[in-house]
């Protein structure tokens, strides 16, 4: 017998039992759950007319949207593959991916239309456009082998067309590529639904209640991380297409809203709002912090305004969250990545010598190993060997280090560590020993080459508003924490921090922009120690 784990399918009962439940608001349109059920089953039957079969993909390119939503959803019951692809990438980069999933159907917001032409595909390919969301734009001219998004969901029979299979490939997604060229990601409906069950304890993300869609669905954070399960329990997504610190905290108020999940970036963008000290965040029970780590100063300013932030470690090949800090141990234990959620294994591997880490504080690279976790990367069975060197235990090249009460820290990627002078140097350490400093408004810490050191530990800087950050200073505040082995010798300011389409320090391009200010010796932009 196979069991039907999908979304999809809890959506139907939500709406078999409480079809008026109010399910997906976006923009000024909110759809009960009856009403979203029904589409998706129309919009499959659609997909299945026009040729889409089980295993095929199905790409969305574009923003946070109601028709992202519904791509996603109406692959279940085709057994298809949903491939959410993020309105960043460029019309270049938009083709490679295009041309490594292989799609049978291209969903495109109007903004994108014009690079899918460009790819051209096969003759075979599917190709619509969002023609019925204002908030997506005015949809543009196309030729007449493109269909009509609103056309597909007005006819056709919203008859069953199928169950997915728990083993069933439900989502392929792309990873950042902060760390190299992109890889393809596939998570069965069984990954999704063995997330949403450590996430239910862990996070309280029961049955009903709000989320507020905020990060980008295109990324497994912003897709699985609270909205997928909300629709599945029940509950209402507000969807919105973009990230608005000043939005979102009305919204927070206006919408009752349960559960939200932002990078630090987010986090730190609604602390500065003016409105933060003022709107009723009451309601926000679940405010879930992944994808950098999270600065202490910053959990305390929410902690003031009565939101623990919970700080979660995860990747899109787990799908996403395997860890998080107690509500209850926030005060305390905040600024690490807290414990193992349900049914998740983790251990820590010296890379050198594959020999496990016990030694609380030692560092290791972090393994992990669970139902939720993918089975590897589409068509690369060279990267799936490597990511999996024993079985059910996935490499995920982060190092961490774990506290004596089971808590763990990520100190940074393997190939971010700094080697200078034959010491080892995690840069998330420096980072946190900087925060605070006089004049840091954010920072980055990478390694730059060094005739005499090898490398040297360079710190990259924002400065707060109004101050000029001095090296000598801010060695001087981090060594109350960390050894002088440590502290920064150069220090360059920048305007902002590149970040990659989650909302992560891009590090490969902030070394770029360190070694060119380096280089130049730009007087008011670079300094080293003497």
């Amino acid at each position: 017998m196979h069991v039907d784990l999908s979304t999809a399918a809890a959506l139907e009962q939500v709406a078999a039992h409480q079809p008026a439940t109010p399910s997906l608001v976006y923009g000024t349109v909110t759809t009960s759950a009856g009403d979203l059920a029904r589409q998706v089953r129309t919009l499959a039957a659609a997909l299945a007319r026009a040729g889409v079969a089980p295993g095929d993909r199905v790409v969305h390119v574009g923003r946070n949207s109601a028709s992202l939503l519904l791509t996603v959803l109406a692959c279940a019951p085709l057994r298809a593959v949903a491939v959410p692809l993020g309105f960043r990438s460029a019309p270049a980069e938009l083709a490679v991916l295009l041309d490594r999933c292989e799609p049978r159907a291209v969903v495109a917001e109007p903004a994108h239309v014009e690079a899918v032409v460009a790819w051209r595909g096969g003759p075979d390919v599917v190709r619509v456009q969002v023609d019925d969301d204002p908030l997506a734009g005015t949809p543009v001219a196309v030729d007449g082998s493109w269909q009509r998004w609103s056309a597909l969901l007005a006819g056709g029979d919203p008859g069953t067309t199928g169950g997915a299979r728990a083993d069933d490939a439900a989502l392929l997604l792309f990873t950042s590529g902060s760390s190299g060229r992109p890889k393809g990601v596939v998570l069965t409906h069984a990954n999704l639904w063995w997330s949403a069950v450590g996430a239910d304890a862990a996070f309280r993300t029961g049955r009903g209640g709000t989320t507020l869609a905020v990060a980008p669905m295109s990324h497994i954070g912003g897709l699985n991380g609270l909205t997928l399960r909300t629709l599945a329990t029940g509950g209402r997504a507000v969807v919105r297409r973009a990230f608005d610190a000043d939005d979102v905290l009305h919204d927070i108020a206006r919408h009752r809203v349960a559960s939200l999940f932002g990078v630090p970036a987010m986090y730190a963008a609604l602390a500065r709002s003016p409105w933060f000290d003022s709107l009723d965040l009451t309601s926000l029970r679940t405010a879930l912090v992944g994808g950098a780590p999270l600065p202490g100063s910053l959990l305390r300013r929410f902690l003031d305004r009565g939101v623990p932030l919970q700080q979660s470690w995860g990747m899109t090949e787990t799908a996403p969250a395997c860890t998080c800090v107690p509500r209850d141990r926030v005060r305390d234990r905040g600024t690490t990545v807290g414990l193992p959620l349900a049914h998740i294994r983790l251990r820590l591997v010296d890379p050198a010598t594959g020999a496990d880490v016990d030694e609380p504080g030692a560092p290791g690279e972090l393994w992990v190993s669970g139902p939720q976790v993918t089975s590897g990367y589409w068509r690369d069975p060279d990267a799936t060997a490597r990511a999996f060197p024993e079985p059910g235990w996935l490499r995920t090249g982060d190092v961490a280090v774990r506290d004596a009460d089971g808590s763990y820290r990520i100190r940074g990627r393997i190939g971010d560590v700094i080697n200078t002078g034959g010491e080892k140097v995690h840069p998330a350490e420096v980072e946190a020993a900087l925060e605070g400093g006089p004049g840091v408004g954010a920072c980055a810490v990478v390694g730059l080459p060094d005739d005499v050191w090898g490398e040297t530990v360079t710190a990259v800087v924002v400065p707060a508003p109004g101050t000029v950050p001095d090296l000598a200073e801010l060695r001087e505040h981090a060594a109350r924490v960390i050894g002088r082995h440590k502290l920064p010798r150069r220090l360059v300011l920048v305007a902002e921090l590149p970040t990659t389409g989650t909302g992560k320090v891009d590090r490969a391009q902030v070394r770029a922009l360190a070694s060119v200010a380096d280089a130049e010796q730009v007087p008011a932009y670079t300094q080293r120690e003497h």
